[in-house]
């Protein structure tokens, strides 16, 4: 076997998360370019993460894989159930206010005060 799916087997060994064998499996299936576009982030961060060298927030990471490829969700105080990319997405606008539409700032009001919203340091 080779591509994606033993690169992180080979990197990852038998501590490897269900969410990056899963990742790994959808890059074999197509290729990285077309993964990293369905997760809105860059071909180089699913490289890494696939190699076990991605010194980012792999939370984020799964809960992008979770949401766009493993139907994972989340029950958002404002929206009902969602995605969990979706609530990321949501939660990473929440950083500065923008009052453009009536959804935006609603969303800013629930993701400032949810739990789920970490604060950067």
């Amino acid at each position: 076997m080779s591509g994606a799916i033993q690169t992180a087997q080979d990197a990852w060994g038998s501590d490897m998360p269900d969410w990056v064998q899963k990742l790994a499996k959808e890059c074999q299936a197509s290729s990285q370019v077309k993964v990293s576009k369905r997760l809105n982030r860059s071909s180089a961060l699913v490289n890494q993460v696939l190699k076990c060298k991605y010194k980012g927030d792999l939370k984020a990471v799964e809960d992008c894989v979770r949401g766009v490829f493993m139907d994972g969700t989340i029950t958002c105080p404002a929206l009902g159930v969602i995605p969990t990319n979706e609530c990321q997405d949501w939660r990473k606008k929440a950083r500065k206010f923008a009052g453009v539409n009536t959804l935006r700032v609603r969303m800013y009001r629930a993701c400032t005060s949810c739990p789920r919203n970490v604060k950067e340091v």
